[in-house]
């Protein structure tokens, strides 16, 4: 593949294939985005930043479906600069270097600058990123890239240093529905023209079934209106089959879509999960994951609620309940399924038998209400850091004590800002280690007031 064909529109033939109902609802403008409303809402800085052709080096972090390639067709659209398409699967390091030797030329020679879309940047090898990192450095091209991998691993640190990062979450359901029933109200490049009726419940399943992924949930009901189509030989004016429940059975063959006709089973379950494990049942704990996974739930989405579970559940009271929970993610992107399953059994019964304790949670939600509501004071002089000789003038870290100094590790140092000192944001439980925790907070205190007397 040239650079640039990426976003090439597909047919220019007479007999070229029609594109999937995914690439034809694709969104042309930001008024047809849905989602990413934190990043693309108007007045929002990547959207001014796209608007207005002034975009410095990004890269654009999420899962699938989420409108990374979009917003690359987005800028494509709004720039006046040299736009270049790569596919980190397709493109060389030959193609590579020949397109920034031309993004060299054509600012010193013609001032004009180019920006770069690379697609897949994850997986593009080291050499390959080196290459761009001389180009973005003299300001020859602008980067954009887009990964569904966490870049602080996959991507050069030198690179990612030069862009900024945005995180595209994935989709909420109602963000979903709302692009199914754009395709099927869209007669020009959506299913408006097929007089398609689809049920209410069905509507919500094939959402819940994407997962936050757009393209997921557009092709399945793009699959499921050609199943809806009458059989040959029918009469023409035969009305397509409605798109129900049982239609989509027959669609995906799994009973991750149809947990029960309302749609809900996905979050009943989850939350029977949690619950048997934070009462402490890991009998119940064992048999609602393995619902959950043998109807066909994402595993990695159960992962993650189990790390959640850890600390919001857990917490102190069993430091070793995250190690176990990440563990078990770590081994189901491993290994994969059938076989991740049993880690995160053995994590679920792990949880279930832990001693519970939400004071982490109850500590860090008052820490945020405190940081929300109460006036920002500044850092203390005492514990800002002092590496010039001006701010040593200022007496930036005067007043500092070094804890190592004292037998017990404790000084009598205040380390909350003037109007938050006394607070108490995490009060340790007498269960499991937090007993423990409890005691070494409680010996400080005594040790601290004593170093406060004279």
């Amino acid at each position: 593949m040239k650079p640039g064909e990426l976003f090439v529109e597909a047919g220019a033939g007479e007999a070229a294939a029609p594109s999937p109902l995914a690439d034809r609802m694709r969104p042309r403008t930001f008024d047809e985005f849905v989602g990413q409303r934190d990043l693309l809402a108007p007045g929002r800085p990547l959207r001014q930043a796209i608007e207005r052709d002034a975009l410095q080096s990004i890269i654009l972090w999420g899962p699938p479906g989420t409108g990374k390639t979009t917003v690359g067709r987005l800028i494509a659209a709004a720039t006046c600069a040299r736009f270049i398409a790569f596919s980190a699967v397709l493109s060389g390091i030959r193609e590579i270097k020949a397109v920034m030797a031309e993004a060299e030329d054509a600012r010193r020679k013609l001032g004009r600058r180019t920006i770069v879309f690379i697609d897949e940047l994850h997986r593009f090898n080291k050499a390959q990123q080196d290459a761009f990192l001389p180009r973005v450095e003299a300001g020859d091209i602008t980067l954009v890239g887009a990964t569904t991998e966490n870049p602080s691993f996959e991507v050069n640190a030198a690179l990612l240093s030069r862009s900024r990062v945005f995180v595209l979450e994935p989709l909420g359901e109602d963000d979903v529905r709302e692009v199914l029933e754009r395709a099927l109200r869209d007669a020009d490049r959506g299913l408006g023209g097929r007089k398609l009726t689809v049920s209410t419940e069905a509507l919500t399943a094939i959402a819940r079934h994407a997962n936050g992924d757009a393209r997921v949930a557009l092709n399945l009901l793009e699959l499921a209106a050609a199943l809806a189509e009458p059989n040959q030989g029918a009469p023409d004016s035969s009305p397509p089959r409605p798109i129900d429940t049982v239609l989509l059975a027959d669609v995906i063959k799994r009973r991750a879509l149809l947990y029960d006709k309302d749609g809900e089973e996905h979050f009943n379950l989850m939350s029977a999960l949690h619950k048997s494990m934070r009462n402490s049942d890991p009998d119940a704990s064992v048999y609602w994951l393995a619902r959950m996974l043998e109807a066909g739930e994402d595993p990695l989405y159960v992962a993650r609620r189990l790390v959640r579970f850890a600390s919001e559940d857990i917490g102190l009271a069993d430091s070793h309940a995250l190690s176990v929970a990440v563990a078990a993610k770590e081994a189901v992107h491993f290994i994969g399924m059938p076989e991740g399953n049993t880690a995160l059994a053995q994590a679920a019964i792990y949880l279930a038998a832990a001693p519970k304790s939400n004071a982490v949670y109850t500590a860090y939600a008052s820490a945020a209400a405190d940081a929300h509501e109460r006036v920002a004071e500044p850092v203390p002089l005492h514990l800002r850091n002092a590496p010039t000789r001006l701010m040593r003038s200022l007496d930036y870290g005067k007043g500092y004590r070094y804890a190592h100094d004292e037998p017990d590790a404790v000084t009598a140092m205040e380390c909350l800002p003037a109007g938050l000192q006394g607070r108490r944001y995490y009060q340790p439980t007498e269960r499991g280690h937090e007993r423990e925790v409890g005691q070494r907070m409680a010996k400080r205190e005594k040790l601290k007031q004593q170093r406060e007397k004279p």
